[in-house]
């Protein structure tokens, strides 16, 4: 399978339209977005270790989360 990156800016009504015909296309296109910062692509750990530090700084307890 042969692939491509592709940047789309979601800000105009052209390149949401163009987000909305990829999506609906699962099966041949792969979506990643940025989650916490717009440089880099996070894991899922990455992700889930963030959101436990900022719960457990904010309700100060020490609960860690299963993912």
């Amino acid at each position: 399978m042969k692939t491509i990156n592709v940047k789309i800016n979601i800000d105009s009504p052209t390149g949401r339209r163009l987000l909305d015909e990829v999506k609906r296309h699962p099966k041949v296109a792969k979506i990643e977005c940025p989650l916490i910062n717009k440089e880099k692509l996070h894991t899922i750990e990455e992700v889930f270790s963030k959101v436990e530090e900022k719960l457990n700084n904010h309700y100060t307890t020490n609960h860690k989360l299963k993912y």
